[in-house]
């Protein structure tokens, strides 16, 4: 999945989680987002590996993890649950945490459920998911539809995607920044293609969704008034949906004690297409 890292499954939290490990020095997880696998990371785990002991995993319902059904299962809190436990199994009571897109909502969750284990908070293209929600406006709805078109009730969006998923999902590769598919490398792509054509993602994937509206907003509400304590960097695509739509850090400014921020050149998939910019803003911010 990533060279020269090894690939393993936990059984932790009830689940299956899928990960790929390499590297030598403090760990630092990394989460990947929609629609993608942990294969986002093939082209920067390796730049990070020198410094840190890198370990990449597949949230649950994506890549080679466990696929519950139901939108209960996909919270962020409980996603957030996989990973502190996946941690906890490879020796990593502590760590460093970065996640892009729902990986970010995810790594959030997680810093706000348990963050004394966080040396580090690392977001990447995202606003909270509350502020997201709460304040939506025409264009952000316009731009981020996939939001309430994965939400409906199954099996509807199941279906509409599957009779094509390689034309839904690449069309939210090329969109929320301008991409174009050579922007991305073969072999990752072909990864995130295997995974989306399988119908036990699809579903879970539109659950992760529905668990947004249904449950998270209200999680993150409750936890309004808090402020993640650890130090933290917020790094957004320059020409992505989101920096069009906000001013990204000041977003988080209320939400983050410690907060560095920082553009990347490219979209919303800029980890894809600006690789070596990524892990030189990941090695700057990081100890």
């Amino acid at each position: 999945m990533i060279a020269g890292f090894e690939d393993g499954r936990a059984a932790v939290n009830g689940q299956e989680i899928a990960y790929s490990a390499g590297g030598s020095g403090p760990p630092l997880l990394l989460l990947h987002g929609f629609p993608q696998t942990r294969a986002l990371w093939a082209k920067v785990a390796p730049l990070l590996a020198p410094r840190f002991t890198v370990v990449a995993a597949d949230l649950r319902g994506y890549g080679g993890s466990s696929k519950p059904q139901g939108a209960g299962h996909y919270t962020f809190r409980e996603m957030g649950r996989d990973l502190f436990a996946l941690m906890s199994d490879l020796g990593h009571d502590r760590f460093h945490l970065a996640g892009h897109d729902r990986g970010g909502r995810t790594a959030h969750r997680m810093a706000l459920d348990d963050g004394a284990r966080l040396l580090s908070l690392t977001l990447m293209d995202i606003v909270p998911t509350h502020h997201l929600l709460d304040h939506l406006d025409r264009k952000v709805a316009a731009a981020y539809y996939h939001w309430f078109f994965l939400a409906q009730p199954a099996p509807f969006p199941e279906a509409m995607i599957l009779a094509d998923p390689d034309r839904f999902f690449e069309a939210c590769l090329l969109g929320w920044g301008g991409a174009r598919l050579a922007d991305f490398d073969p072999g990752q792509l072909a990864a995130y293609r295997a995974a989306w054509r399988d119908p036990a993602t699809v579903g879970a994937m539109c659950d992760d969704y529905r668990a947004a509206l249904r449950h998270d907003f209200d999680l993150d509400a409750a936890d309004l008034p808090r402020r993640v304590p650890c130090p933290a960097l917020v790094l957004y695509g320059a020409k992505g949906a989101m920096a069009q739509a906000y001013d990204v850090p000041a977003t988080w400014a209320d939400r983050l004690t410690d907060m560095r921020a920082a553009a990347i050149p490219g979209g919303h998939f800029f980890i894809d297409t600006a690789p070596e910019a990524t892990a030189r803003a990941l090695l700057d911010f990081l100890p």
